[in-house]
């Protein structure tokens, strides 16, 4: 998830995120980063996030949380 962070936002100084508050708010990013952000997680982790779950992703802890219960899920 860093990564794709770091991709949108390289400026970005992972170890002071603020795992539960929204990730566009401290990296300024726009909703087309963000966009490019939920691609950049999609690729790396093979989970497809769906337009209706973008908010679940809003924070680090959000993220986390989507990604592990897609991937702890029978498909």
């Amino acid at each position: 998830m860093i990564a794709s962070l770091g991709e949108v936002a390289p400026e970005m100084d992972a170890v002071s995120l603020d795992r539960s508050a929204p990730i566009a708010d401290q990296l300024e990013i726009d909703s087309m980063d963000f966009l490019d952000f939920v691609v950049g997680l999609a690729q790396r982790t093979g989970v497809e996030v769906p337009e209706r779950d973008y908010a679940e992703l809003a924070s680090v802890d959000g993220c986390v949380r989507y990604i592990e219960a897609r991937l702890a899920s029978p498909k």
